[in-house]
């Protein structure tokens, strides 16, 4: 990725510790009133209170007495080694304007026009959005469309930094590092109405910075963030959401809003109803170092390009770390980046997965996401967690009622001894399958294949129910150092439900 920098070390600086809702271990999701965290207070003459932001051809807002962001948020500084991994995602959902007719959001070939070609698919709603469109939304956020693959149901694009899912009905957007993803509403409404939507849900959450002074506006704050959401009269006026903060304020903790009158559940054209993320710090650093492009040879021969050299090395780095055993029958799209990183999206039918890695010592950090509808992720937390093997992670789900109700198995809820989580200690899910395209090397952390476990505990449990029907649920989860095999078999022996992983 291209990574801008970040002062040396952990800063723990005003990052918006508003509001803690933190539960106990034994308590339950029904069993928990949320309590939003109020909107900044507002003069009663809105409209005239609020001018123009010169940035925006879409005529959005900035609440005043906040620096115009154009002018304060787009400094690019020198990178220096560290690189803020967790993302920033925003969800959009829309539904036909009142009037509008369907054959306005009706499909047509690929509508694209940067070069890639038609695919064939017939298009609806927002996939009917062209590449210029999109990339404008991406310069507001600052981030670029480095590829994409679609298929019948979605276009999924891998960005300088992270991800852009676009379904019909539907706008996924995820940017890591120093991005600006908020900056992108406004154009986002403005296009809806393009193609004949009108906003119809919005969810914004984060996970809090591990290097919050190195943040653009709107980003320097949750307060300033929910602030900036404020302004949006074309939000506001409609939805007027609310912000919450999960998990204790002194610790990893995860900040969510959501502007919500419509109850998910009920549209047939929203194919998610849950979204399972475990954002993993502290990865392996025998794993950590197959993300770095200088350890693959960079021509394999000399009549190689660049593109194909890239290529390479991206299904290098995926074969190497096991990414690919995490999406069986996906499309994948790998990206390696220089001088370290990578990112991937895979799409299987209606569902996607992404995952973003920064391996950078001091702040080494990987991310898998996905909204696949299955009954129980208990195979697939074991096999993230075990590709990376990270000294501790924060996993996040939301949901609709619905969609909780069709899981069997879920690791965060329940006692915090019977949802411990165990993995194997050895190599990566890659490990064993020979040379992995490294200079040297001839398998994947082979010298730490010793059979032992690791033990993962659940420290920390925060759930709330949020407008109609939108539960958002997170757990931290760092592992045990003492987690020698008689400890661990003691420990699955004595679990009588919930997550049994090994």
């Amino acid at each position: 990725m291209n990574h801008p920098p970040a002062p040396p070390g952990l800063i723990r600086g005003p990052d918006d510790n508003l509001l803690e809702t933190e539960i106990p271990e034994d308590r339950r999701l029904s069993s928990l009133t949320a309590q939003p965290q109020q909107p900044p207070e507002r003069s009663s003459e809105d409209d005239s209170s609020y001018e123009e932001d010169p940035g925006a051809h879409s005529g959005h807002i900035v609440a005043p007495g906040v620096s115009h962001d154009d002018a304060a948020s787009g400094e690019i500084r020198e990178y220096t080694g560290v690189f803020e991994g967790p993302e920033k995602t925003l969800e959009v959902v829309f539904r036909r304007s009142d009037g509008a007719t369907l054959a306005a959001a009706a499909g047509h070939a690929d509508p694209h026009s940067d070069g890639e070609g038609g695919d064939g698919y017939d298009r609806v709603g927002l996939r009917r959005l062209s590449r210029p469109d999109l990339d404008r939304v991406c310069e507001r956020a600052r981030v670029t469309i480095l590829s994409r693959v679609s298929n019948r149901y979605l276009d999924a694009y891998v960005l300088s930094e992270s991800s852009l899912f676009v379904y019909p009905y539907m706008l996924i957007l995820k940017t890591c590092g120093t991005t600006t993803l908020l900056r992108c509403l406004a154009v986002l409404i403005e296009l809806g109405r393009k193609v004949g939507l009108e906003l119809d849900w919005m969810g914004y959450s984060r996970k809090n910075f591990n290097f919050p002074g190195d943040q653009a506006f709107p980003h320097q704050s949750f307060h300033q963030e929910l602030e900036y959401l404020y302004s949006h009269r074309n939000l506001c006026e409609r939805l007027d959401g609310n912000g919450y903060t999960l998990g204790p304020v002194t610790g990893d903790h995860w900040f969510v809003f959501v502007a919500d009158q419509t109850i998910r559940s009920k549209m047939c054209d929203l194919d998610t109803d849950r979204v399972l993320n475990i954002m993993m710090f502290d990865i392996d650093q025998s794993v950590a170092e197959i993300f770095y492009y200088n350890a693959y040879a960079a021509k394999e021969h000399s009549g190689e390009t660049e593109e194909e050299a890239l290529k390479r090395i991206s299904t290098a780095q995926t074969k190497a770390a096991g990414i690919d055993t995490l999406c069986p029958g996906a499309i994948i799209d790998p990206c390696a980046f220089e001088p370290c990183g990578y990112s991937m999206n895979a799409i299987l039918f209606r569902s996607y997965s992404t995952m973003h890695i920064t391996p950078e010592v001091g702040s080494s950090y990987a991310s898998f996401e996905t909204n696949q509808r299955v009954s129980s992720y208990e195979s697939l937390i074991n096999n993230v967690v075990r590709s990376f093997r990270p000294k501790r992670f924060v996993m996040t789900l939301i949901a609709d009622e619905a969609g909780l109700v069709q899981m069997k198995e879920n690791p965060l809820t329940g006692s915090a001894s019977s949802t411990k989580i165990v993995v194997p200690c050895g190599a990566a899910a890659g490990c064993g399958k020979g040379g992995d395209g490294r200079k040297g090397s001839s398998s994947v952390n082979s010298s730490t294949n010793t059979g032992k476990r690791m033990l993962y505990k659940r420290t920390t449990l925060a759930s709330i129910k949020v407008e109609d029907d939108c539960c958002c649920m997170m757990g931290n989860f760092v592992l045990e150092e003492d987690s020698n095999e008689d400890y661990v078999r003691n420990i699955r022996a004595f679990k009588e439900r919930g997550m049994s992983m090994s």
